[in-house]
């Protein structure tokens, strides 16, 4: 038997995992990674601190696995997307890593509107100008940062997304490549062309950078012993952005497909076929997944808080203790006529609104917490059905099958509350650990452990299938008065 060590480092965590041919797992390590708000608004990663916990997470899960180190052919890497990483050239990182999440270059954002860049930009990358994207962190960073002006005008300015992060830290500097996914989301990347795009990156006033070089998803990246936890280098054989990752995960292979990851944000992604196709309403066009063979398309919808608005409920307004029980004590409620807009950072797709905060609506002196507990998990519901309603329109093409994944998955109220505003199923897999399953698939892919993805995604496993229920119309007349609430932002 051989196997793949998966990496699945996110945003608040590194998982490490190792899966047989058919996806079944046999070993699991995770440590968390903190995030650090030096400022509103400002969200910034260490660096040094997401690669050690790589190798932290990969020690953990070796310890646990009771196989044979040496049957473990080679390593798949999925990874949060977006988050700008910039080093020198002896690899040691020029300013902490800015996240995905991070909306310190919204005035930027707002000078290439009033510059008419956005038909251009989309045009070329498929992306909406927004914050969300690396290029305006870094001509932000360019603008802004002593340290990185000088490095990128001295030409010693190594950019990079997560994944080339840690492939050049793995590989000791040897490999210093990205995926076409992890590219797809910088703002820099041509999604026709599958290149860098210069024009672009002149613009941007980025000339000095440098960019890593490109590759499928599933391609030769280079070879690790992860410092030494190995007897003998392995190849890593995927690298590629974990939303993406999901979306091979959950078996999203051919067109009219979709997965919504829900975590701290969510992704909202549907394969569209091998053409890109133009974005509108809100949705990004994108890279779904690449092989040496094969490119597919997707179409996706971003919502920038999901998990972490019931989060903040919990950890920063000590609102309630624990998850499930919260959910127990608000199943039994209606919202009470509140809700919650959860603008931390922006409302993500379809509506892109930047109001300057969250904001919680419709409270009377009868309202409880359980309201606006509730609220919270209805407004993750509300803007799924968003994304999908737009994401049919735009793209042309039915949504023929929906899975989810993500630690909300877990939630019971929230599966059923999604199917009712729906008003159609959804589906979760046995597997929880989607985004790995998915870099371990097509490590697995490139191996040779097994022929196609498609025989991959046969044996996995529907956990949980999930009607419209009692709770349709009153779901429908619940999410037209959101829509009603978001118009008034």
């Amino acid at each position: 038997m051989k196997y793949v060590l998966a990496i699945d480092q996110g945003t608040s965590g590194t998982k490490a995992l190792v899966f047989d041919r058919t996806g079944r797992v046999h070993a699991r390590g995770f440590v968390p990674v903190p995030c650090t708000h030096p400022r509103t608004g400002f969200v910034e990663q260490d660096a040094n601190t997401l690669y050690a916990s790589v190798l932290q997470a990969t020690s953990l899960c070796l310890a646990d696995f009771a196989g044979d180190r040496d049957s473990i052919a080679g390593v798949g890497i999925s990874n949060q997307r977006e988050t700008v990483v910039l080093w020198d050239e002896n690899g040691e990182p020029l300013v902490p890593a800015v996240s995905w999440q991070c909306q310190r270059s919204l005035s930027i954002c707002e000078r290439m509107r009033e510059a008419g860049w956005g038909a251009m930009i989309a045009e070329k990358t498929g992306l909406l100008i927004d914050p969300y994207f690396s290029g305006s962190k870094l001509i932000w960073l360019n603008e802004n940062d002593d340290r990185v002006r000088s490095a990128i005008a001295a030409r010693k300015a190594y950019f990079g997304t997560v994944d080339s992060w840690l492939l050049f830290r793995l590989t000791n500097g040897a490999s210093y490549r990205a995926d076409y996914t992890n590219a797809s989301r910088t703002m820099l990347f041509n999604l026709s062309r599958l290149e860098w795009d210069m024009e672009l990156l002149s613009l941007f006033g980025l000339d000095g950078l440098h960019l890593p070089d490109l590759s499928p998803s599933s391609s030769e990246f280079g070879v690790t012993d992860f410092g030494g936890l190995l007897a003998h280098p392995i190849p890593i054989a995927s690298m590629i952005g974990d939303s993406h990752a999901a979306a091979v995960g959950e078996g999203c292979l051919s067109k009219g497909v979709a997965k919504a990851t829900m975590g701290t944000g969510s992704s909202i992604m549907m394969n569209v076929g091998n053409e890109p196709q133009a974005p509108a309403k809100g949705l990004v066009s994108t890279l779904c997944f690449a092989t040496e063979k094969r490119v597919d398309y997707a179409m996706e919808g971003i919502i920038i808080s999901a998990g972490s608005t019931p989060s903040f409920l919990k950890e920063k307004l000590r609102m309630f203790g624990d998850f499930a029980e919260a959910e127990q004590a608000f199943n039994e409620y209606s919202n009470g006529g509140v809700y919650l807009i959860p603008a931390f950072s922006g409302i993500g797709c379809p509506h892109w609104k930047y109001p300057g905060g969250a904001q919680i609506v419709g409270l009377s002196f009868s309202s409880s917490w359980q309201h606006v507990a509730r609220a919270a998990y209805e407004s993750i519901v509300y803007q799924i059905k968003d994304v999908i309603q737009v994401m049919e329109e735009s793209a042309n093409v039915p949504l023929h099958e929906l899975y989810l994944d993500g630690g909300l998955v877990q939630r019971p109220f929230l599966l059923q509350y999604l199917a009712d505003t729906l008003n159609r199923p959804v589906c979760t897999l046995s597997l929880s650990e989607i985004s790995a399953a998915g870099a371990a698939a097509l490590a697995s892919l490139k191996l040779g452990l097994v022929d196609s993805l498609e025989e991959y995604k046969s044996t996995q496993e529907i956990s949980r299938r999930v009607e419209p229920g009692e709770g349709v119309a009153a779901a429908a007349e619940n999410h037209a008065q959101w829509l009603r609430w978001i118009e008034r932002l």
